[in-house]
């Protein structure tokens, strides 16, 4: 499966616990990042990321490009609120799972019930849509 990864940097540091938590489930699945993100998960993780563009420079444009092209199979984008305006909009990535049929987390605890769903094998449906 074909995860991606964006968080807000107020939602950085949930985001390396996360990966740190569940880095054997995402060991075995391609992990695509915005270059900030990536980076940091992979200094805490040794996981294999392939970075983007930071999300305000592109990278999150970079993943909803591939979510319309039914490469992505699961998005974690962990939102901060209180977000400020450089940070990547959360609206067009939403849109595009809504579109696709891609699951989404937007918090921690939609995030762990997601990649509990994965790694139970809950998620095999998404190899129809390839």
């Amino acid at each position: 499966m074909n995860i991606a990864l964006i968080a807000h940097d107020g939602k950085k540091k949930l985001m390396q616990n996360f990966c740190i938590a569940y880095r054997g489930i995402l060991s075995k699945n391609e992990l695509y990042a915005t270059g900030t993100t990536g980076r940091l998960i992979e200094e805490v993780t040794n996981l294999n990321i392939h970075k983007y563009l930071a999300g305000h420079l592109g990278g999150e444009q970079q993943i909803c490009a591939q979510i319309e092209h039914n490469q992505i199979d699961l998005l974690i984008f962990l939102r901060d609120p209180n977000s400020k305006s450089h940070e990547p909009d959360i609206n067009n990535a939403v849109k595009l799972c809504d579109i696709h049929n891609i699951p989404l987390a937007t918090n921690l605890a939609s995030a762990e019930l997601l990649i509990k769903s994965l790694d139970r094998g809950d998620l095999d449906w998404r190899e129809m849509y390839k």
